[in-house]
């Protein structure tokens, strides 16, 4: 599980897959998450918009990564 640390209170899901690399781009971003490809905390996630606090896990193409309060 890989964490990515965010200075705010919470990041957008699409915002945060292009933080932790997971995609190249927002298009890119927004096509996976319609498409069903995308879990946040175990459940398919269809909304890009959708805000992610520290302690939320997200899987896309068997990596997860962790949302994390930087410190």
């Amino acid at each position: 599980m890989i964490p990515v640390q965010i200075s705010t209170d919470y990041i957008k899901l699409d915002s945060f897959l292009k933080a932790a690399s997971l995609v190249g781009s927002g298009g890119e971003a927004k096509i996976l998450i319609a498409e069903g490809r995308v879990e946040v905390n175990n459940e398919v996630e269809l909304r890009r918009g959708r805000k992610l606090y520290p302690g939320d896990k997200v899987l896309i193409g068997g990596h997860e990564s962790i949302v994390s309060r930087e410190a």
